[in-house]
């Protein structure tokens, strides 16, 4: 028996069919994009939530010693109300991320969105500033910027911040529109107009003014401070405060340095006559802004953690108002010292009239 076992190759090879690649995505391409769409929106969503329930939490304690309310009082309130500024326009920049429009929203928006973050920025390195010099001051020379016999001294420094940042601000209000996305044509974004040589002259205030001048005084101040606390043995009061403000400067300044650093590279480059190499290096600082305002806008849940963790008042404060309960409070909350005319010998007082209460206590106790 024979068996036929020819095969026919010939519609295999004969098939001359052509394939149009045109339409093909690459996912390198769209892949980076779709990270940034998904990461950006999880993480503001998150610091959204932890800021938003710690700042609350702040508020609430702050409104049962409303009647009492001190300078440090006053220092906490305003740094947590810009926190909450800022926290409000993070769903705006996160739909921005997510879509594929991009900055969808009015034109009023983008420049509310970013006077705030920029608001955020100048109100909280300055009062910063005010709380270091207070508390070098109160260490070095024994003396206050900020005291409650002159309540005048805080507010006109409190008017004055207010002042400064919304003039830092302005500039930055009229530059701010909303543009095609030069990687993207369909997408558009809420950026500064980088084509305005006056744009150029109001970021070289923000480097110096508003950043460089600044930090460089918080870095001197508590270098400052930790020599002088290192060389004398003072009170464990002036420690705690000591350890409480430094968490809140280094905090501050790590989490808004990288932003800064990269705006003062990026306006380097915008300004210098070198020839950018367009692709590589434009993709590089956009990312790199992306990122590092993201990282800008974490420190706005930080705060009140940190508050947590180190000052034992406001944790006790905190859990009686879980509790549904109401303790006075002995002492500051915040421990930061601002304004507190307490000297080691009154607080060694303190501690004696405490003594003193307590063992009267004792005896009424027994006494029933």
């Amino acid at each position: 028996m024979e068996m036929n076992m020819d095969v026919e190759l010939d519609g295999i090879f004969r098939s001359n069919t052509t394939y149009d690649y045109g339409d093909y995505e690459y996912k390198e391409d769209i892949e980076p994009r779709g990270s940034e769409a998904v990461l950006i929106p999880f993480l503001y969503s998150v610091v959204l939530v932890v800021g938003l329930l710690g700042n609350g939490l702040l508020l609430a304690v702050l409104s049962q010693k409303r009647r009492t309310c001190s300078i440090s009082d006053t220092f906490i309130l305003l740094l947590s109300v810009a926190d909450i500024l800022l926290l409000v326009m993070l769903p705006f920049w996160a739909v921005q991320a997510a879509q594929d429009c991009g900055w969808c929203l009015k034109i009023h928006l983008c420049k509310i969105s970013g006077a705030v973050f920029n608001i955020n920025f100048y109100f909280g390195i300055f009062l910063l500033v005010c709380i270091s010099l207070d508390h070098y001051l109160s260490i070095a020379h024994s003396t206050r910027l900020y005291s409650h016999k002159k309540p005048k001294s805080a507010r006109i420094s409190f008017l004055l911040v207010w002042l400064f940042s919304l003039l830092l601000i302005i500039p930055n209000w009229d530059f701010l529109v909303i543009k095609a996305d030069p990687e993207a044509e369909e997408k558009t974004l809420c950026i500064p107009n980088y084509f305005s040589k006056l744009n150029l002259v109001s970021r070289l205030f923000h480097h110096i003014l508003g950043f460089l001048l600044p930090a460089v005084v918080l870095i001197v101040c508590c270098s400052c401070i930790l020599l002088m606390l290192q060389r004398s043995s003072k009170s464990l009061q002036k420690q705690r405060a000591t350890m409480v403000i430094l968490a809140l400067v280094w905090i501050f300044l790590l989490c808004w340095m990288p932003y800064n650093i990269t705006l003062i590279v990026d306006t380097f480059m915008r300004t210098s006559k070198v020839p950018q190499e367009t692709t590589n290096s434009k993709t590089f600082l956009k990312t790199a802004l992306l990122v590092t305002t993201a990282l800008a806008c974490v420190h706005a849940c930080l705060r009140p953690l940190l508050y947590l963790s180190l000052c034992g008042n406001f944790r006790k404060q905190l859990l009686a108002l879980l509790r549904c309960t109401r303790i006075e409070s002995e002492g500051s909350l915040w421990e930061l010292g601002v304004g507190e005319e307490a000297l080691p010998a009154e607080s060694h007082g303190g501690e004696e009239m405490k003594q003193m209460t307590s063992v009267e206590h004792q005896v009424q106790s027994a006494q029933c």
